[in-house]
């Protein structure tokens, strides 16, 4: 089903299709490739490979102008990486990116999870709501189309699916150039399981033109049932992508799903729980899940390094961006829907060794070719008028400058 990298932009009118009605008859298969070879497959597959091919990119943004330092340089970029949860709490993350003294006013964001007419997010559009409510240019690209309303508690949302397309993307206060996605292999027969969806993740790759020079920005958002090797070949196939390309300054953010677990199957989840139990649940969850760089995902930040990015300047380090909380019923009703029932009493205990909160760091930024200003900061407790959190991610924060070199 991956297709090749798509380089022209278009208008939203690409994403309307007639696909709802097939759905019943697909979520009855329970592998992709027995999907494909089916005749209903057949039928749909243009409108599937139009719509998983494409990149919407609409324009918002006044013309504006940087603001300029004392010695006539530019201001550095302020960038912003966020999963926001398919952007269910829409009112609320408007409102954070307007007013949150951490998080609005920003140049650049990068954001993952956005959904386009699914119930669990009001059938909004969230990535063009988004753009008109900051005023930003934006491009958006599909990873997947759900054939249903989701997993978990997103089962029982009210109304139903329009469009039932989810995607990733990045919104500029300066002009979007070259938009383009990059297609990434699944970890895990996304036809498998409770929550059927047909497509793949993407890296959203884009030049935006400043007034300091042109940098390239990336939206990445890696597979989180996947293998920790499977993370790296997605990272590799992105730099490897990003190497073919004209040089230029980059940034790329987003959720990696570094959760040092193999998570391909509950199976391996579940002995990977138990390895670490024996590790020392104290250790692991003060040294390895808010630091997945150091042991259990090496490889994947070894693979940045090793071509030239730096990630270590450019982030909080040792501050978790996704918490469990054992007393969170909505997070263990989703996790019923991959993890066995009998695993609870063991993760609960776990949990309750470290007070019954656990952080892990997921979400990242790496780059090339730039400076960081000032300090990199991860924002938390992100909730809205009924103080419900905003997205199960913290939100992650960068000031850069291009390099003079």
């Amino acid at each position: 089903m991956i297709a090749e990298t798509i380089l022209q932009p278009h208008s939203p009118e690409i994403l309307e299709h007639q696909l709802n009605q097939f759905f019943p008859e697909l979520r009855k298969f329970e592998s992709i490739g027995e999907t494909e070879n089916s005749a209903v497959y057949r039928k749909i597959k243009p409108q599937v490979e139009r719509i998983l091919n494409a990149v919407v990119q609409e324009n918002f943004a006044p013309m504006s102008e940087p603001s300029v330092v004392a010695d006539g340089i530019f201001d550095h970029v302020s960038t912003l990486a966020w999963n926001i949860e398919r952007g269910n709490r829409f009112t609320g993350i408007v409102r954070a990116l307007k007013n949150h003294r951490n998080l609005k006013d920003k140049d650049l964001l990068l954001l993952t999870e956005l959904d386009y007419g699914m119930a669990r997010s009001g059938n909004r559009f969230v990535a063009q709501e988004l753009a008109k409510e900051l005023k930003l240019n934006y491009a958006f690209a599909p990873v997947y189309i759900a054939l249903q309303k989701g997993s978990g508690v997103e089962e029982f949302a009210v109304g139903e699916n329009t469009k039932s397309i989810h995607g990733l993307a990045m919104f500029s206060k300066y002009p979007i150039k070259n938009a383009h996605a990059v297609p990434l292999p699944n970890g895990k027969d996304k036809m498998l399981g409770k929550e059927k969806r047909l497509g793949y993740l993407r890296a959203l790759v884009a030049d935006i033109e400043h007034k300091n020079g042109d940098f390239r920005a990336v939206t990445i958002h890696l597979d989180a049932h996947s293998s920790r090797r499977h993370r790296q070949l997605q990272m590799r196939i992105v730099l490897e992508h990003l190497e073919t390309l004209p040089a230029l300054p980059v940034i790329i953010g987003g959720d990696w799903n570094t959760t040092t677990y193999n998570a391909q199957s509950a199976n391996r989840a579940i002995a990977g729980y138990f390895r670490r139990v024996l590790m020392g649940v104290k250790t692991v969850v003060e040294n390895h899940y808010p630091h997945p760089d150091r042991y259990f995902e090496k490889n994947l930040f070894a693979e940045l390094e090793k071509r030239g990015y730096d990630y270590k300047n450019l982030n909080e380090i040792g501050a978790g961006t996704l918490h469990y909380d054992m007393k969170n019923a909505a997070y263990n009703t989703n996790l019923r829907d991959w993890v066995p029932e009998w695993c609870f009493p063991f993760i609960f205990w776990a949990a309750r060794r470290v007070g019954g909160r656990v952080s892990a760091r997921l979400d990242w930024f790496a780059g090339k070719g730039i400076e960081v200003k000032g300090t990199p900061e991860t924002i938390g407790e992100l909730k809205d008028a009924e103080n419900i959190p905003l997205s199960d991610h913290d939100a992650i924060t960068l000031d850069f400058v291009l390099s003079k070199n």
